[in-house]
């Protein structure tokens, strides 16, 4: 009685082609860009051992759920200020693609990843909070789903990603305060350690080579715990310390509203006294008191950007990958300018 061989699988194909199996899913979908080395290796390994993919499989992964996953780790210390415009503007973009988002939090790293990707309830993946070593980047740029990142990590690992212009931001902060005739600018600091995010020490680099440039005494304080009480603690480094003609910067909504809230404690009049400048959206700085000059962050063109490229993934249209920085919108000045002869 011959024995039957058992049909070559993609498991097959990769190990002959020295690949991994997402690759060979990535070549006979099209949903990704591969060197044409490699490619080669792939069909050649498919020709030889004569793989023929399942039609069922092929028509399983045919199928559109209508349905992207964003996931965001939506920690104690997260500003929704900063946060919720980003998802409010995937959630828009993606509906009007006739696509509905699953919104995944918590911090479960790559398990969440492979077990909605092994649920295929979704078509396509958005990753938010990217840190600059993120252990989601791995498994997500091995997924037969596409992956765009709302940030920058160390290595994108071929996945497309968006960000935020955040040196070009910090700059125009900068300037907001040596034209208006500051001698000293202070970075309000932050829990997040500068190197775990880039958008976090991009900003506090851009700040001092900027400040540098404009002649600006410039210092980071970082508060000794989080919170409120800690930028109550560092008032003395912040305020009685830096003498007159002193502008106040921070990176987040949440911290331009405790700077100005830290200078009235102390008898300091934001605007008059003091300035505090900040990045956040518009709607956020104009609802402070006194409405707080600031750049906008452009939440929604990030993530619109997102969607947008992602859809190409999924369409199969997409260009090669790349990271693609948003520009700032106009610096607005607001209240909390002083403006020193």
């Amino acid at each position: 009685m011959t024995e039957r061989r058992a049909a070559p699988t993609s498991h097959d194909v990769a190990r002959l082609a020295g690949v991994s199996q997402s690759t060979v899913s990535y070549v006979m979908t099209g949903k990704r860009s591969i060197s044409p080395e490699t490619r080669e290796r792939v069909l050649a390994a498919i020709e030889q051992l004569t793989y023929q993919p399942n039609a069922g499989a092929r028509a399983l992964r045919g199928q559109r759920t209508q349905v992207i996953a964003l996931m965001v780790r939506l920690g104690e210390h997260a500003d929704p200020r900063d946060t919720v415009p980003y998802i409010d503007a995937v959630v828009a973009a993606a509906r009007e693609r006739d696509h509905d988002v699953v919104l995944v939090t918590g911090d479960e790293g790559p398990a969440a990843l492979t077990r909605m990707a092994g649920r295929r309830n979704c078509d396509a993946f958005v990753l938010m909070d990217i840190r600059a070593d993120d252990d989601r980047i791995a498994t997500a740029a091995a997924l037969e789903q596409p992956v765009v990142l709302i940030g920058t990590p160390a290595d994108r690992a071929g996945l497309d990603a968006v960000d935020y212009d955040v040196p070009r931001a910090a700059a125009m902060l900068v300037d907001e305060l040596a034209d208006t005739g500051h001698r000293h600018a202070v970075l309000l600091g932050e829990s997040a350690l500068p190197g775990e995010y880039w958008f976090v020490s991009a900003f506090h680099d851009a700040c001092r080579a900027r400040a540098a440039e404009r002649g600006l005494d410039f210092a980071v304080v970082d508060p000794p715990r989080p919170g409120w009480a800690g930028v109550e603690a560092a008032a003395p480094r912040l305020l009685a310390d830096r003498g007159d003609r002193l502008g106040l910067i921070a990176r987040t909504p949440q911290a331009t509203e405790r700077l100005l809230l830290l200078a009235r404690f102390h008898g300091l009049r934001p605007g008059e006294d003091v300035s505090v400048v900040g990045l956040c959206p518009d709607a956020a700085a104009e609802a402070l008191d006194p409405p707080a000059t600031s750049v906008s962050t452009q939440a929604r063109e990030v993530s619109r950007k997102a969607v947008e490229l992602l859809f190409a993934r999924i369409d199969g249209t997409a260009a090669d990958s790349a990271l693609h920085l948003v520009a700032p919108g106009e610096l607005r000045r607001r209240g909390s300018t002083a403006v020193f002869e």
